[in-house]
């Protein structure tokens, strides 16, 4: 282990007494959430707003007074050892709450929480450095955040700074906050306001920490799981990654985790650094136990998230003070407006690598909007969508929760080449399962993973009367979209060139709304408007060894001016790298837990970031080596390309 050490002249004294008794290990509890998106009251399975016959069937999740409780309770358990809580941004946006109050409900029930220490998330500027500003103003703990570089201009100030020093039972820990890169692209940050490279900001705090005489140091990130795998726990003197942005749980009992909790990532310092996360919208408190030893080197790191479920009694003063906030928008949120057959799929592991329900209804419904303007495709971004509804009938309140980012309707004309290049990038981080990708209407088209990115979109079509012709790439054509897409956000530049172009229509939910109403009861639906090639790679020769896992992308952080339009999140879904069994998305059958691996019946699995057929062999066999078996099952694609979100067939063992 070889960790970079600075020390002093040792007095005879102090070597005298160091043969004589070595120095206590350090252990070091870390409470954390990341993502918390206004979930100020509870949700439901659909992480939307749980209903009160929701709560009274014991179906309800987090929301800020259970996740007081639980704070609560494990601090209490922990009494007397060394504990920090700390949170890895994205606070703002998601629910009514922000939508009404800007931050202001987000800061009091996090203040009464009593958070060490937070990093900005790219939402946090979603009402550009405006919506922070007040936010800073109320919040009474630190904000740390090394990447985050404000003007004199801005209203910021001096206010989030790179790093902070906790004193911890007399030990100093170093806490070091970034953001990802691409905020500026993802949300509104402003002229004030410059995103630098994480990984080069977050490299010189930690040496700033170190000169200090600081040898404990985390990175509390709101970059993802990927990058916090591939590059920000690799950073000299970095010991823990506490992360945020890409929503993933991980667990070591959960079949449907990303990843173990922690995940040990090997530093090229010679020790191992745990990276933990703890999904999103108060549903888990993440609790990790590190031990350190007297050189600040972890030693190990062990703990899992707690599902905070209804087995939690919510805090009774913060229940009372959430009613009072909600009464204003109590009205508004319990306003009927139709009904739905069945559920409405919006799930992100689902609507940002291929067409979803959710993504035909807001993109039909943008058409239908639209037509009597001429428009005729219509492009929403995967990201944009950040919630499903369930089935019966539909509130306006839920409609909200899906859309909540006040985004318009925006409407342009643009040629048929750009309409191709723009879905081109739709799909261009589909392996990231980032928010950019395209849910339409009024077109079809496929496309093939394998393939480089700029090349992968074919057959693309649209809508003619009752049928479907080739685009023609010459022709102009009418395009909505939103706001925030038209004015260049989640890499869609080629928006910005769009002529005759108008960004101030109604908002995005109320369009939503209104169509679901005009065809209630409504009927969700896919219809095969946006395809997936099946890739067709020779099978490896059987002296190949088993495929492994591939090496995590970090996430494109290609330069984008900031769009003024509130900004979809686009984070990127997890893409693990470290060996672990591969989990199985939402959508598929639950895969069996690891301890009693037995696929005794046929069944499937949705691929998701990072599978590999070793690993789910492993998941589904116990045992790695039948990986030939998946293969061969499903027309033996390439091992170490499958396809994020198609469905394959598990053969029974």
């Amino acid at each position: 282990m070889t960790k970079s050490f600075s020390f002093g002249l040792l007095t005879a004294s102090m070597l005298a007494l160091s043969a004589g008794a070595a120095f206590a290990d350090y252990e070091l509890n870390i409470l954390h959430i990341n993502d918390f998106h206004s979930r100020i009251e509870s949700i439901n399975k659909f992480d939307s707003t749980c209903s009160a016959e929701e709560e009274g069937k014991k179906e309800c999740f987090g929301g800020a007074a259970r996740l007081k409780t639980v704070i609560d309770q494990r601090r209490q358990a922990l009494s007397g050892k060394n504990v920090v809580l700390l949170n890895a941004g994205d606070n703002f946006q998601g629910s009514l709450f922000y939508t009404t109050y800007k931050g202001a409900a987000e800061a009091e029930f996090l203040n009464l929480m009593k958070f060490d220490a937070m990093t900005v998330g790219n939402h946090e500027f979603d009402d550009s450095e405006d919506g922070l500003a007040t936010f800073l103003d109320k919040v009474q703990f630190p904000v740390v955040t090394a990447n985050v570089k404000a003007t004199a201009a801005s209203k910021l100030g001096d206010r989030i700074k790179p790093s902070l020093v906790l004193d911890v039972a007399g030990q100093k820990i170093g806490i070091v906050g970034a953001v990802t890169n691409d905020t500026a692209e993802l949300s509104s940050p402003g002229p004030n306001v410059t995103i630098a490279d994480d990984v080069e900001a977050i490299t010189a705090a930690v040496q700033d920490l170190k000169g200090q005489g600081v040898n404990k140091i985390i990175a509390l990130t709101h970059v993802g799981y990927p990058r916090d795998l591939a590059l920000i726990a690799k950073i000299p003197d970095v010991d823990v990654v506490v992360g945020g942005h890409s929503h993933s749980l991980l667990s070591n009992t959960d079949p449907k985790a990303e990843g173990p909790y922690p995940t040990m990532v090997d530093n090229p310092g010679g020790y191992k650094v745990p990276v933990v996360q703890a999904a999103s919208y108060s549903k888990y408190l993440g609790d990790l136990v590190v031990n350190f030893d007297d050189s600040g080197v972890v030693k190990d790191a062990k703990g899992d998230p707690i599902l905070i479920d209804s087995s939690f009694t919510a805090d009774p003063a913060v229940i009372t003070r959430i009613a009072e906030l909600a009464k204003p928008i109590e009205e508004l949120r319990k306003k009927v407006i139709g009904s739905s057959e069945s559920p409405i799929e919006g799930d992100r592991k689902v609507c940002r690598v291929k067409e979803c329900s959710m993504g035909n209804l807001v993109a039909d419904a943008m058409l239908d909007r639209t037509k009597n303007q001429g428009v005729t495709i219509a492009v929403q971004n995967g990201g944009g969508l950040r919630a499903s509804i369930d089935g019966g009938e539909v509130t306006q309140g839920e409609v909200i929760t899906v859309l909540p980012f006040q985004n318009t309707l925006a409407t342009f004309e643009t040629t048929g080449a750009d309409v191709v290049k723009a879905l081109e990038n739709g799909v261009s981080q589909i392996d990231q399962g980032a928010g950019r990708f395209p849910q339409v209407a009024g077109l079809k088209f496929s496309f093939d993973q394998a393939k480089p990115v700029g090349s992968r979109v074919g057959d693309v079509q649209v809508k003619e009367g009752d049928s479907f012709t080739p685009i023609d790439p010459a022709k102009t054509y009418k395009v909505a979209t939103n706001n925030f897409m038209r004015a260049g956000g989640d890499g869609y530049s080629i928006f910005k060139d769009g002529k005759n172009a108008y960004d101030y229509g109604p908002d995005l939910a109320d369009v939503t709304a209104e169509y679901v109403a005009a065809h209630s009861p409504y009927k969700p639906y896919t219809d095969g408007r946006v395809t997936e090639l099946a890739q067709a790679a020779p099978a490896p020769s059987a002296s190949e060894p088993a495929p492994a896992a591939p090496a995590t992308p970090a996430p494109s952080t290609e330069p984008s001016p900031a769009p003024a339009a509130p900004a979809p999140s686009t984070e990127p879904a997890p893409a693990p790298a470290a060996p672990a069994p591969a989990a199985p998305a939402p959508t598929a059958e639950p895969a069996p837990a690891a301890s009693t691996p037995a696929a005794t019946t046929p069944s499937t699995h949705v691929i998701a970031a990072g599978d590999t057929f070793w690993d789910l062999a492993v998941t589904f066999y116990g045992d790695g080596t039948m990986w030939r078996k998946l293969s061969d099952a499903n027309g033996n694609p390439n091992p170490r390309h499958l396809t994020v979100g198609k469905e394959i067939e598990v053969p029974a063992k």
